[in-house]
């Protein structure tokens, strides 16, 4: 990969930045949920006592914190560069989970951090030029091709097939099923990012995207998705 410009640097310092406050979030929510739990009904009985504990908003906090973070960096680095560090949120949630809640990082564990450590490095250091965007109406060129309209229609089967058929069945034994439905509508969440973010940059510097319908289609794609993908790993969260 070629020198960094200030502003790739930027993107990188937000997005490693987010990284560090999603982890931590998830372990902050996980001790205030289990204190919440010793004093009233537990979150996964359908309870709703946490939401009277300041560990919970702490981690709530930290989240959106991250997640602010994490939707400037798109702005000014290119989204293979960003993306990956977000895997540097699981490494930060398995060492703060060793010593803050006590739970044990076994062999596998510590496997999977080297390798989200080495895949995300490797992606970082050999990532190509991403060609400069100057507009909204550009990605949405782009999203309109048939390749990705194929993606995004196989993308869209599979999330429902995960929703209606898997959720039920083993939600609230197997964390991967959300995780799953998270990840895989993530990836068409990333463009909504990169066009949105993209938008506000443009628009503050005196090019104003939000007269295109196209901004507002990425915009409300992104609210709704971030909505119900946020209510929908909170509700897996409850079953850890």
């Amino acid at each position: 990969m070629e020198g960094l410009s200030s502003e790739n640097i930027h993107g990188l310092v937000l997005a490693i930045s987010s990284s560090i406050f999603i982890g931590s979030s998830f372990i902050i929510k996980k001790k205030g949920l289990k204190k919440s739990g010793e004093t009233g009904t537990r979150a996964s009985s359908g309870g709703h006592s946490y939401l009277w504990e300041p560990l919970w908003w702490a981690g709530l906090i930290s989240m959106i914190t991250g997640e602010i973070a994490n939707f400037a960096a798109y702005a000014f680095a290119p989204a293979i560069l960003v993306t990956p560090l977000g895997a540097l949120s699981i490494i930060v949630s398995a060492v703060l989970a060793h010593f803050i809640l006590e739970e044990k990082l076994h062999i596998f564990g510590m496997v999977g951090c080297v390798l989200c450590l080495v895949g995300s490095t490797t992606i970082v250091l050999h990532a190509p030029q991403e060609r400069k965007i100057n507009s909204v109406k550009e990605v949405w060129r782009l999203a309109t091709e048939p390749g990705f309209l194929v993606y995004a229609g196989i993308v869209f089967v599979v999330v429902l097939v995960l929703i209606f058929l898997y959720v039920p069945r083993y939600g609230r034994t197997h964390m991967i099923v959300y995780i799953g439905i998270c990840s895989v509508t993530g990836s068409l969440m990333v463009m909504s990012v990169k066009a949105v973010g993209i938008a506000l940059k443009l628009s503050f510097s005196g090019s104003n995207q939000f007269i295109y319908f196209e901004t507002w289609f990425f915009t409300l794609f992104l609210i709704l998705c971030g909505i119900y993908l946020g209510e929908l790993f909170e509700q897996g969260t409850r079953y850890i």
